[in-house]
């Protein structure tokens, strides 16, 4: 197999940094990726961001099906080279953001996401993912180092925010490797890490998913503010009602969102719940 740099050249292949692209090309990365994922000849993949696919390629070897997406059809050519031989990848242009995932999955079966991310996609691929995905068992995603410790964050830390307490309810987080710049191409500004989501639905029970979440979105969408300003906006309550649900969730009435964990978030919102349900 040539080099993926001599095949880019051969096609005079420019980066496009509105896609963030940034491939990996060191095989020893890759094999750790395949690895660390847990992938067998029993397993069935989604790539997302399949770049020179050499990645997919890793993941063809040890897989028994890969379906890969990528948005750039300028990287045709190359693909056809660096996958030519693999009988068990399925390969699509299309951006998996618009993706209808719905009817994807009624023809495969339950599957694991690998995917090398740019920074502007992480949040919106992985809530697609989590909210619309039923058959989506675990995702392995190479994110940047910074993103992955916020999604790995805890209350009372600069990084904690919304996104990571929406996770923590319906997922095991982790980071299980960091990256360093050095291995991709072109280098990237800042170091990555490999992100492990294993998604276990009502991780931390809620009586309504939606109020968990709009309860999350709240505490958070004004940070100076103490959360019952931010509740009392959000769910259009009484200093009075904030100040009863507060209260009824062992609660301080000048705590901040930021200092509450997910499980006291499931609480919250659990009495936001019954509370505005027996208003209305």
């Amino acid at each position: 197999m040539e080099k993926i740099t001599d095949i880019l050249q051969q096609h005079n292949f420019q980066f496009k940094k509105h896609f963030g692209q940034n491939f990996i090309t060191d095989t020893h990365l890759l094999q750790s990726i395949v690895h660390l994922s847990g992938i067998d000849k029993n397993s069935t993949v989604v790539e997302i961001g399949v770049g020179a696919g050499t990645l997919t390629a890793e993941l063809a070897r040890q897989a028994k099906k890969v379906y890969a997406f990528e948005i750039d059809k300028s990287l045709q050519p190359i693909l056809e080279k660096t996958l030519q031989g693999y009988n068990n990848i399925h390969l699509q242009f299309i951006d998996f953001l618009k993706l209808d995932l719905h009817q994807f999955e009624q023809e495969i079966v339950p599957y694991i996401v690998v995917a090398n991310l740019p920074y502007y996609i992480t949040t919106p691929l992985i809530m697609k993912l989590i909210e619309e995905s039923k058959k989506v068992k675990k995702l392995y995603l190479m994110v940047q180092l910074e993103v992955a410790q916020r999604i790995c964050s805890r209350e009372n830390c600069a990084d904690y925010g919304a996104i990571t307490a929406i996770l923590a309810q319906c997922c095991a987080v982790r980071i299980i490797k960091k990256v360093a710049k050095q291995l991709f191409m072109p280098m990237p500004k800042v170091d990555s890490a490999i992100l492990e989501l294993i998604y276990m639905p009502n991780k931390i029970p809620v009586l309504d998913l939606q109020y968990y979440k709009k309860t999350v979105k709240a505490a958070f969408s004004n940070r100076r503010k103490m959360l019952a300003n931010n509740l009392q906006q959000s769910f259009h309550l009484t200093k009075e009602e904030c100040s009863m649900l507060l209260h009824k969730s062992n609660l301080t009435s000048t705590i901040r969102g930021e200092a509450l964990n997910p499980i006291q978030f499931a609480r919250l919102a659990d009495n936001l719940f019954i509370h505005i349900t027996k208003k209305d």
